[in-house]
């Protein structure tokens, strides 16, 4: 269209009305029956998503959909109830320990249940070699005195030097009987600790066959042992009287206290540091001097440790051992006050024997049993031991006796 000068305008035509008539809802549409407004923030559902099946509650806070495909869980889907709340599974204990590192409770336990498992080869085994050795300890010291003469304490006499004689080698003879006893008790009832952590048994006979051929190597390692403390002790007593013989008694006193407390450490100090030696002498078939370089390394890094346990082992074994002999020392205590006779004495040297040998019995192999176990448990926190010990044990049931004795050797550069 153009206007009269010529100017050319588009035509403008008006717009419909919005919305169209007849638009909105059929007629008697409206929400379903409880239908309320939607919470604060509620927006609209993702594509797909319909309404939730009967009984279903809100979802946790962040819980958001499953992905697709995601079904539920298989009925009874959920960790085994054995397992530990840690989640990972109990480590495998096919004998009295479980192999991995020890605690405590472990090795005392563990040194509880080889003995219950294995009486015969325990409690047996000890109740054989103590009586044997408080017997020859007993004719030992009855044998001397007996021959001199002068067997019947009697008070206020001179006692002859012979007979003084006599009662010393007596006795020194009898701790010699009883320390080579204790050597191959402990050597034997080390080889039955070692069946025992695979759950396997072995007669006296087995035990005796093993340890027969190491006694040479345990004896020297006692002897050794013994004179090294000798030395010890015998140097701090010669410059003690050194001291005193150039000196007053006060400065022999005060330059004594220290030595003493130096040789006390000093003793408590190889006595640990030597505490697997014997084992290493039985189980990994080493000889003396390399089984006190090997326990030395056994040792280093958890020298309080090992020492603590000991004597926690000792002061146990201690206070059970003198609980069962302080009635038989006692009575033969009361029988020897004003005793004039041959018999009263023999029979409270009997009383004295019998406590000493029952106190033995039952300490001896838990005594042991601590030592082999924290040996046992130095291998695994030092060399991993406990996977050697796990690949061993799987196959320890069906194998013959003495199969799993060579997992304890060590090779050696």
């Amino acid at each position: 269209m153009s206007n009269a000068d010529g100017e050319v305008r588009p035509t403008v035509y008006p717009a419909p009305a919005y919305p169209p008539p007849g638009y909105g809802p059929p007629p008697g549409y409206g929400p379903p029956p409880g239908y309320g407004p939607p919470p604060p923030g509620y927006g609209p559902p993702p594509p797909g998503y319909g309404p939730p099946p009967p009984g279903y509650g809100p979802p946790p806070p962040g819980y958001g959909p499953p992905p697709p495909g995601y079904g539920p869980p298989p009925p009874g889907y959920g960790p085994p109830p054995w397992y530990p709340p840690t989640g990972y599974p109990p480590a495998l204990k096919p004998g009295v320990i479980p192999l991995r590192p020890l605690t405590l409770g472990d090795i005392f336990n563990g040194a509880v249940a080889y003995i219950r498992a294995n009486p015969k080869a325990t409690l047996g085994l000890t109740t054989i070699v103590v009586i044997i050795a408080q017997i020859i300890g007993l004719i030992l010291q009855v044998a001397p005195p007996a021959a001199t003469g002068n067997f019947t304490p009697l008070r206020g006499e001179h006692v002859s030097n012979a007979a003084l004689a006599g009662s010393t080698v007596g006795a020194i003879a009898s701790v010699v009987a009883v320390g080579l006893s204790a050597i191959l008790l402990s050597g034997m009832l080390t080889v039955v600790v070692g069946r025992a952590v695979f759950g396997a048994h072995i007669t006296i006979g087995e035990a005796w066959e093993k340890v027969r051929g190491r006694l040479p190597a345990l004896i020297g390692l006692t002897a050794l042992e013994a004179a090294g403390a000798a030395v010890l002790i015998a140097a701090v007593v010669v410059v003690i009287v050194a001291v005193d013989a150039g000196a007053n008694g006060g400065i022999a006193l005060v330059t004594g206290i220290p030595l003493v407390i130096g040789l006390v450490a000093a003793l408590a100090y190889l006595g640990t540091v030597l505490s697997f030696a014997p084992v290493v002498i039985v189980l990994e078939r080493l000889p003396v001097f390399a089984a006190i370089a090997r326990s030395f390394a056994l040792v280093r890094g958890s020298f309080w440790r090992v020492l603590g346990i000991r004597l926690l082992a000792a002061v146990v074994a201690g206070l059970v051992a003198s609980a069962v002999a302080i009635p038989f020392t006692v009575a033969g205590q009361l029988l020897t006050i004003g005793a004039a006779s041959t018999g009263a004495v023999l029979v409270a040297l009997v009383l004295r024997s019998v406590g000493n040998a029952i106190g033995q019995i039952i300490t001896a192999p838990f005594s042991a049993g601590v030592v082999v176990l924290l040996y046992a448990d130095r291998r695994i926190r030092a060399e991993a031991f406990d996977l050697v010990l796990q690949t061993g044990a799987a196959g320890a049931p069906a194998g013959p006796a003495g199969s799993t004795d060579h997992l304890w050797l060590t090779r050696h550069p």
